[in-house]
């Protein structure tokens, strides 16, 4: 997989892409991260990539003029399968969506910023918009690595036991189950007896039933679906 990050500030998304799970993916080659500073792509005078609105009001907008080369220097060296806005007015990302985009092989990401971009920007390219959330970022940067963080631990190979992801929170619409390690009991609590016992139907129909219980107390809204 493929993942190219247009931002305004690629230095807040090094971090994120340099430490585990995702710096291990980018080391084995299971995926490549470029960022692109849009600010590469003006010929305005400061590196301006943003400019007033039409029609007044608060919030300045990034233009469309060095997205629109950004993006299009992209695609004319590859094919990309979705070009992706990270903004609060898009459906927000879930499980399901994740899984989704694992699959595909190229994809472009743009980061917001300020008061949003010009739509035409969205008109012209855009193929999936992304939240994170009914909430407002300053910009769509660390949405991004929210996004992909949700997405490369999916790819085959970027976790040491793959059925882990299998059994996430939310990927059968149910939070998972509780978890325990050692010692047994510690200050008087204890570890179900049941995850002790080594018959491991009886402690796979344990967690789906704590997963159940659950998501019913914490999430009912998730067995709706």
């Amino acid at each position: 997989m493929r993942i190219d990050i247009i931002t305004v500030l690629p230095e807040l998304l090094k971090s994120p892409f340099e430490a585990s799970i995702m710096k291990r993916s980018i080391e084995k080659g299971l995926v490549e991260v470029y960022m692109h500073n849009l600010r590469d792509y003006t010929d305005k005078s400061y590196n301006q990539v943003d400019d007033y609105q039409f029609g007044g009001g608060a919030g300045m907008v990034l233009m469309i003029e060095p997205i629109d080369k950004c993006i299009s220097h992209l695609l004319a060296e590859r094919t990309y399968d979705q070009v992706i806005y990270m903004s609060p007015d898009g459906h927000t990302l879930d499980q399901k969506m994740a899984n989704s985009l694992s699959l595909v092989e190229n994809i472009i990401i743009l980061c917001g910023h300020y008061k949003g971009v010009d739509q035409r920007v969205r008109d012209a390219y855009i193929t999936k918009e992304i939240s994170v959330g009914d909430y407002v970022l300053s910009g769509g940067e660390l949405a991004a690595a929210i996004l992909c963080d949700s997405i490369i631990r999916l790819i085959p190979g970027v976790l040491n036991n793959e059925t882990s992801a299998l059994t996430d929170t939310f990927q059968d619409n149910l939070l998972a189950p509780p978890v325990y390690t050692r010692p047994s009991e510690y200050k008087g609590m204890k570890v179900p007896d049941v995850l002790l016992s080594g018959n491991f139907p009886k402690i796979e129909k344990w967690r789906e039933e704590e997963a159940y219980k659950r998501t019913e107390e914490l999430r009912p809204d998730l067995l709706k679906k």
